[in-house]
């Protein structure tokens, strides 16, 4: 198995609908953002959420198959932080190495562009995950995420950079 990331760009919202759409249907309990919020979307939508100002959009591909994909993005209130967001990895291809691929790319990027804290958040329940970011180096904080209509709260976890 070979894994290649490839950065991706507005252009490219196409690729990216696909396998955004498929993470959002395969794992609706991962994600703030539902299936219903996107599925419709125009292009323009699409073209926006890969155009934030120094982001970074990966897809990952084992062969010619994408089979994951996050974004890497400035945290606009702290210039030292960037936060992973959208990190997902098809079911068939997980336990590869995939997922710690496009983290480790995402602190490189994070770390090369000045930030010394990468953050993210992740679902409670979400077990198999949060263990993901814990053997990436990522420590839980006492800082709660955002809070879901529920009114549960997402839990949000560290990388310090400089280590």
């Amino acid at each position: 198995m070979t894994i290649e990331l490839r950065r991706v760009t507005a252009d490219d919202w196409e690729a990216w609908r696909s396998l955004r759409l498929a993470a959002l249907a395969e794992d609706p309990h991962a994600f703030g953002s539902t299936l219903a919020d996107w599925q419709d979307a125009p292009e323009c939508r699409w073209r926006d959420r890969l155009s934030i100002p120094g982001a970074l959009d990966l897809v990952a591909f084992d062969a010619a198959v994408p089979v994951g994909l996050a974004s890497g993005v400035p945290d606009v209130d702290d210039p030292d932080s960037a936060e992973l967001i959208s990190m997902w990895t098809d079911p068939a291809a997980r336990g590869r190495g995939i997922a710690r691929s496009l983290i480790t790319a995402i602190a490189r990027w994070a770390a090369a562009s000045g930030a010394v804290t990468l953050t993210l958040s992740v679902m409670s329940e979400n077990v198999a995950a949060r263990r993901t970011y814990e053997r990436s180096g990522f420590t839980a904080s006492d800082t709660p995420g955002d809070q879901l209509p529920d009114g549960r709260h997402e839990v949000v976890m560290r990388l310090d950079l400089t280590t």
